[in-house]
């Protein structure tokens, strides 16, 4: 399916490709939280990099995330790169060199259509803020950290995946 999006005051539009369209995951970690989630969580879907077109390239910015290690308390540099509107701060999309083949754009940040997903997966519920009510529904699963399976794993249980337009 291919997703068009751009930041809120125009200076940034993108498009990609997605086999995994349905903005399904909700994340409650500090970092979502913090860079791009008004209601205490975010939610990226997931695209092929190679698809990936810009427009309006010289008014991002980039940040990566400071992570503190629990134990040494040692900081360390997120080596994922969360691209951003520096006119408007929109959140756009993340990209780690990890996985150099996807891109993880935000739900907020397309302006096609997305399809609505059957259930909702809330991951990093660890680190979810006080003051944010988690609307799980029936179906819906939820974890401390990470999820059992991925989002194209996702996509592929219930028989969503390889959404091309």
């Amino acid at each position: 399916m291919k997703l068009e999006g751009s930041c809120h005051c125009k200076a940034v539009r993108f498009s990609l490709e997605s086999a995994e369209p349905y903005p399904f995951m909700r994340c409650y970690c500090s970092i979502c939280r913090k860079t791009a989630g008004g209601g205490g969580y975010a939610i990226n879907l997931g695209g092929d990099y190679r698809t990936l077109a810009v427009e309006g390239r010289e008014h991002l910015s980039v940040y990566r995330a400071r992570m503190a290690d629990p134990e040494t308390g040692e900081v360390n540099v997120s080596e994922g790169q969360r691209h951003f509107c520096k006119h408007c701060g929109s959140a756009l999309w993340l990209w780690d060199p990890s996985w150099p083949d996807l891109v993880h754009p935000h739900a907020s940040a397309i302006d096609t259509e997305l399809p609505v997903p059957p259930e909702h997966t809330h991951l990093m519920l660890d680190s979810k803020a006080s003051w944010v009510e988690r609307q799980v529904q029936d179906g819906d699963k939820c974890f401390a950290e990470y999820p059992d399976e991925s989002l194209a794993q996702w996509h592929q249980r219930l028989g969503l995946g390889g959404a091309q337009s």
